[in-house]
């Protein structure tokens, strides 16, 4: 013998400006809806036209005869109007700002072009808009690749953007994002690193000035402490010894 399973689901569909649409209060069984409550007649009906609708009925039937049922599904109903407001305010109208972040890739050899990839997260609502500065000066949309909005699963979303750059000494590139919100655009810079031949150049003019410096504080200090020559006198208040 199989299980049987009776469910009570209630439901308030909102539309986009989140005003109440519909509400559905239903007796479900076995995973198909049986009877259904009316919110306009504040009756419960039989939902079910196939081999169940003449049990529909007869469950209908003693529904509308219970007082408990009727009170039960008209509070769920009241709840539904009144939460609706509170609920979308929290929810469908909320800012929650971005969080940008650019990684670069490798696409082969050192002197290869590297790809720029503009994360964009955590937002809400799902309309931004993302353009690339390249040293100031807005990229072309054709220069680089978008990919779509897509929902988080948390109320917020993620987007993309991709461009591929041969990055030269002195170039910045930047990832401008605009979203509802932000007062102003939220900025994040790359800038390509030194290349290996500057980077030695730079550690052995900071090893020679080390050294040079260490030399200077070296002959210093022996020349402050070495004792007066031969026949010195000593001027008034001097601490050195006097001379032979």
């Amino acid at each position: 013998a199989g299980a049987f399973v009776v469910q009570v689901a209630s439901s308030c569909p909102l539309a986009t400006n989140g005003s109440v649409l519909a509400f559905e209060f239903t007796l479900v069984f076995n995973k198909n809806p049986l009877v259904c409550y009316d919110p306009d007649s504040q009756r419960f009906t039989p939902c079910d036209w196939g081999l169940l609708h003449g049990v529909a009925t007869s469950v209908a039937t003693m529904l509308n005869k219970d007082m408990a049922w009727l009170e039960r599904a008209q509070s769920r109903h009241r709840a539904c109007q009144q939460l609706a407001t509170s609920f979308w305010a929290t929810t469908g109208l909320r800012r929650t700002p971005p969080q940008v972040r650019i990684i670069p890739s490798k696409t082969g050899p050192t002197a290869s072009p590297v790809l720029l990839t503009c994360y964009v997260w955590g937002f809400y609502p799902s309309e931004v808009t993302v353009i690339w500065l390249h040293n100031g000066v807005v990229v072309e949309p054709e220069d680089h690749s978008y990919m779509s909005t897509i929902p988080n699963g948390d109320w917020t979303y993620q987007i993309q953007v991709t461009m591929l750059v041969t990055p030269r000494a002195g170039d910045t590139f930047t990832c401008s994002v605009q979203h509802a919100s932000l007062e102003q655009p939220l900025l994040v810079n790359w800038s390509p690193g030194l290349s290996s031949g500057l980077v030695l150049k730079v550690a052995m003019a900071t090893v020679v000035m080390v050294l040079g410096l260490g030399f200077f504080i070296l002959g210093a200090y022996h020349y402050c402490i070495r004792p007066p020559a031969a026949g010195y006198t000593p001027l008034p208040g001097d601490t050195y010894p006097a001379g032979n």
